[in-house]
């Protein structure tokens, strides 16, 4: 005997309003919620329009957010958040209007405060594997290798 749950999609409309009311969804999200309720692809659909005809579900307020909560607890550079956020399927046009979220000010000072952060923490002596290291660390979360050097130049003098 199945014992999973079957929905109606009166049902599963109500849920996944509360679902998208929580905190933000990108559509991927939403639509992988929905087929591990068992629901067909028709009622996906109908449920998809729903949401975005009723707000809960934005693309660009998605990613705003995203943007947002990502740089601000996170410290990821732009270049991790396009990767981030091309892998949950959201449009150029509303990565590119979430980018704008960030001021340049406080992403280079954020990068700034990365890199002393990181030099300290780097226990070693070799100066260039030091850089090296540093640098690693930075461009995993994303930042852009041009700014990332500028930096590491300013603080690690040969």
């Amino acid at each position: 005997m199945n014992s999973k749950k079957t929905y109606t999609v009166d049902e599963a409309k109500k849920k996944l309003e509360h679902y998208c009311a929580y905190q933000e969804r990108c559509h991927k999200e939403v639509q992988h919620k929905l087929r591990e309720m068992s629901m067909i692809p028709q009622a996906i659909d109908v449920i998809m329009v729903h949401l975005i005809e009723h707000n809960f579900l934005n693309e660009e307020r998605f990613a705003k957010a995203f943007v947002r909560g990502k740089f601000r607890i996170k410290k990821w550079g732009k270049n991790r958040l396009v990767r981030e956020l091309k892998f949950r399927g959201i449009s150029k046009y509303s990565m590119d209007t979430a980018l704008k979220e960030i001021d340049l000010d406080d992403y280079y000072a954020a990068l700034d405060e990365l890199v002393q952060k990181r030099i300290a923490q780097v226990k070693e002596t070799n100066h260039f594997k030091k850089k090296k290291k540093v640098a690693d660390y930075l461009l995993y979360r994303g930042w852009e290798s041009h700014l990332i050097y500028e930096k590491l130049n300013e603080y690690l003098k040969n």
